[in-house]
C-alpha cells in the first residue's frame, strides 16, 4: 500500500460524493430522522427509546453505511471507474483503503449528528459516556462501510447489491439481541449470534447504557467491531477484480 495513492483515492471519491447530494442525504440524514421517529413513537413511554435507542443508534448508522456504500463502488466497477483504476499503479488495497478513508470521514459527520441528536434534542438517557456511545456508533459505521465494499464485490446491478441487505443484515438484525437477550434464544441461534459483529455492537452500545465507566465486556466489544471491519475490508481487497462484470 501506498499512502499518497490512498489518499488520493479517498480525495476522489469524497469530491465524487460532495456532487451527489442524495447519497450524502441517506448518509448523514436518515439515520437522524429514523431516531426522530423512534423517540416519537415511543412518546408516551420514554423508558422504551431509552432502552433500545442507544442499540439502534449503531444499528442505522451500520445499514445506511452498508447500502450507500455497496451502490456507490458497485456504481464505479460497472461504469468501468476500478477497471481504469487497476490500469494504474494503484494496487487493490491502495482502493480499497481510500474508499473506506473517504466513507469513514462521512461516517465520523453521521456518527457525530446521530449521537447528538439521541443525546441531547431527543433526550435518550445514558449512564455511560457520550464519547463512548460515538465511539461505538463510529465502529458500527464503519463496519457497514467494510461490509458494503465486501458484498459489491459479488453483485453485477445496484438492484443485486440491494439484494444483499436481506441475506447480509437483516439475519444479524434479528440475532443480535435487539429484540430479546441473546442468551435467551434457542442454543443454536445463539452460537450463530455470538459470531455476527452487530451482536457486539449491539452489546456495546448496552454497556454504555448501563454503566458509568469503560468495562472489559465493553472493551472487548468494541475491539470485536473494530477487528471485523478491518477483516472484512482485507477480504473486500481480496474479492476485488480487475475486470467488470
Amino acid at each position: 500500500m501506498n499512502a499518497y495513492r490512498t489518499l488520493a483515492t479517498a480525495a476522489r471519491v469524497l469530491l465524487q460524493l460532495r456532487h451527489d447530494v442524495r447519497s450524502i442525504a441517506l448518509m448523514i440524514l436518515v439515520p437522524c430522522v429514523m431516531l426522530l421517529l423512534l423517540r416519537y413513537v415511543f412518546d408516551g413511554s420514554p423508558q422504551t427509546f431509552d432502552s433500545i435507542g442507544a442499540a439502534l443508534l449503531g444499528i442505522f448508522p451500520l445499514i445506511t453505511m452498508f447500502l450507500v456504500t455497496s451502490i456507490a463502488t458497485l456504481r464505479e466497477r460497472t461504469s468501468g471507474t476500478l477497471e481504469r483504476l487497476l490500469a494504474m499503479p494503484l494496487g487493490k488495497g491502495d482502493l480499497i483503503a481510500g474508499y473506506a478513508l473517504a466513507f469513514g470521514a462521512v461516517a465520523v459527520v453521521q456518527s457525530a449528528l446521530a449521537t447528538g441528536l439521541a443525546l441531547w434534542a431527543l433526550g435518550l438517557d445514558v449512564t455511560g459516556s457520550a464519547w463512548l456511545l460515538l465511539l461505538v456508533a463510529l465502529l458500527d459505521a464503519l463496519l457497514g462501510t467494510a461490509l458494503g465494499l465486501f458484498v459489491s464485490a459479488f453483485a453485477a446491478s445496484e438492484f443485486q447489491a440491494v439484494q444483499f441487505m436481506p441475506a447480509v443484515i437483516f439475519p444479524q438484525l434479528l440475532l443480535c439481541g435487539l429484540f430479546t437477550p441473546r442468551d435467551r434464544m434457542q442454543p443454536v441461534l445463539e452460537w450463530i449470534s455470538d459470531v455476527l459483529p452487530m451482536s457486539y455492537a449491539v452489546d456495546g452500545m448496552n454497556e454504555v447504557l448501563h454503566h458509568t465507566e469503560v468495562t472489559g465486556d465493553f472493551l472487548r466489544d468494541a475491539v470485536i467491531v473494530a477487528a471485523c471491519a478491518v477483516l472484512v475490508l482485507g477480504l473486500g481487497a481480496a474479492t476485488l477484480r480487475r475486470r467488470t462484470a
